[in-house]
């Protein structure tokens, strides 16, 4: 049977479309599994020597200036909705100081009018932005040239390569053609202009796999651990075929814990820069990632649910996290980002 381009492309929109009305509106957070920090404490300390006004989140990550260790995760493009969500988060990121990526740009090549929806760059022109892709398309017609596209078309300092073997397994006609991407990922960072960001989508990134990412010439990990959304769960949610929905039910807790990952990371490599996600929901959580050894703290579904609410709740949801993460520093008198690990039991 022969299936037209056009209908492939109506395929993909629909896709988009699901994914963020599902996340939106489905429970598809996971519920046995968690990020794992929860088994971690602060030490706390009754009288710091510091001065809560004093206390600054500013760090570094790829040599850029960043005024708090908060990501703006990879989220959505593709549709209308998207394209006022992404306003929106970049808003935000350019008022904060801090970075964003934007959702996978695959849409973006095999239609081009749909660029606009993911096109940032104008209303947030200082930050640091990464363009994103599956690495899994590179078996499937995409190459450096196409990388080079969608970098360029958003102006984008990085570009982050997601692994998701699980969720292409549930999505019905997935693309699971994963043989040969180390070698193909080594030769993109060899041509690429801009760093490469190796990401899950919530399953984790092992420190055995992360080492051998890292030998391939990645530039920074987000080990997007479970305990956030499944995206076992989002597929199984919009899967028509049974096959695929009893898939989305018997992987929805699969993955492994952020807490582990980040671990796992750190111990292969003590300077790799490194992104905790999969979970966070607290500036309390991004202190005890950062604490584990991470360099910046990634989340998706609570600046979603907020983008989406308004502007407002965006920078309403900002400033408690500001708020929580200040707390835990004055609270184990850790004048930096960095002394936060010294206070973790």
């Amino acid at each position: 049977m022969t299936v037209s381009l056009d209908r492939i492309e109506d395929n993909i929109q629909s896709r988009k479309a699901d994914h963020l009305r599902i996340c939106l509106d489905e429970t598809v957070q996971c519920k046995t599994v968690t990020s794992g920090l929860e088994r971690y404490r602060f030490r706390h300390c009754c009288l710091p020597e510091l001065n809560y006004d004093d206390i600054a989140l500013h760090t570094q990550f790829l040599g850029r200036a960043l005024n708090a260790p908060l990501l703006i995760s990879s989220m959505t493009g593709g549709t209308e909705l998207a394209k006022e969500i992404n306003i929106r988060l970049a808003k935000a990121a350019q008022h904060y100081n801090i970075p964003m990526g934007v959702g996978s740009q695959r849409i973006a090549l095999e239609q081009p009018g749909l660029t606009d929806t993911f096109a940032v760059r104008s209303i947030a022109p200082d930050i640091f932005l990464m363009a994103n892709l599956g690495a899994v398309q590179m078996n499937y017609g995409c190459g450096v040239d196409e990388c080079r596209r969608i970098i360029e078309t958003l102006e984008a300092d990085a570009l982050i390569l997601h692994l998701n073997p699980l969720q292409e397994c549930v999505q019905s006609h997935g693309d699971r053609n994963f043989r040969g991407l180390l070698h193909k990922i080594a030769d993109l960072c060899r041509h690429l202009e801009v760093p490469v960001i190796a990401k899950e989508v919530g399953n984790g990134i092992s420190g055995p796999m992360a080492q051998r990412l890292i030998e391939a010439g990645v530039a920074a990990i987000d080990v997007a651990g479970a305990g956030g959304t499944s995206w076992a769960k989002v597929e199984g949610e919009r899967a028509v075929d049974p096959q695929q929905r009893r898939l989305g039910k018997t992987f929805a807790e699969w993955g492994l814990s952020t807490a582990d990952c980040i671990q796992e990371v750190r111990a292969r490599d003590a300077a790799i820069p490194l992104i905790a996600s999969g979970g966070l929901r607290t500036g309390l959580d991004v202190a005890k990632a950062i604490a584990l050894g991470a360099d910046l703290a990634g989340m998706a579904y609570p600046f979603l649910t907020a983008a989406y609410e308004s502007e407002a709740a965006l920078y309403e949801l900002i400033e408690i996290l500001l708020a929580e993460l200040k707390t835990v520093l004055l609270c184990t008198d850790s004048a930096s980002l960095k002394d936060l690990k010294h206070s973790l039991t």
